[in-house]
């Protein structure tokens, strides 16, 4: 019985999650009100409330699914006995990327309201939920890498989370890249440039040789940047 009621609880707060995802995309989570959701799901205030205490804990939600709906994409590779580490690695780096442009509209929805310092709090919840999901996947990928002689890392717990907020940082300047890029104030080569640089220092960090991994591709990076 307790199982049957949890498993409800869960299906009624990702039907909240859900609603939420699909009016950022349309209006905006800035003139989004709980009153949205609300109607969105014919839901009364007392419902909500009891998933979530406040806007800014449902955008938190929003988030964190579509960090796990990013790393459940890359499953695949993950867990492919096959894949060498580099590859996965890989996979991680450029895979995240391709994930965000298939839902282009609802991330650049996301960073917009991440950028606002009224959500600083928020933007670092994320970063930490997200640091806490992606750390056993790096931890994996790292410990294969080793196992394999191909990365110089000692402790993969440890870099994993060196690697996380790494990937972070990556997406904190590719945001900033972009939004100068759309006021005209940055060239397209400053984002090959940081994309190189971003490559670079992840080889150094796993003692790999310089280009090692590739980056996103040009036409992704257009994609984004510039369509």
């Amino acid at each position: 019985m307790a199982r049957t009621v949890k498993a409800a609880q869960t299906v009624r707060r990702e039907a909240f999650v859900e609603a939420a995802t699909r009016l950022i995309q349309t209006k905006g989570y800035e003139q989004m009100s709980v009153q949205d959701v609300l109607d969105e799901l014919g839901a009364s205030k007392g419902s909500f409330y009891h998933y979530f205490d406040s806007k800014r804990a449902l955008l938190v939600a929003v988030s964190e699914r579509m960090t796990e709906a990013a790393v459940a994409a890359l499953a695949p590779v993950l867990e492919d006995p096959s894949r060498t580490a580099l590859h996965k690695l890989q996979a991680v780096f450029t895979g995240l990327a391709a994930y965000t442009g298939e839902s282009q509209d609802l991330v650049l929805a996301v960073l917009e309201t991440w950028r606002s310092d009224d959500n600083a709090i928020v933007r670092e919840q994320v970063r930490r939920s997200g640091t806490r999901r992606l750390r056993p996947v790096l931890a994996a990928i790292v410990a294969q890498g080793v196992a394999e002689d191909v990365f110089a890392a000692v402790e993969p717990q440890e870099t994993a989370i060196v690697m996380a907020s790494m990937l972070y940082g990556f997406q904190e300047t590719g945001t900033e890249l972009f939004f100068a890029r759309r006021r005209g104030e940055v060239s397209f080569d400053a984002v090959l440039r940081a994309n190189a640089a971003d490559l670079a220092a992840l080889e150094r960090l796993l003692g790999l040789p310089a280009e090692s991994l590739e980056g996103h591709d040009e036409a992704t990076l257009r994609l984004w940047f510039d369509g």
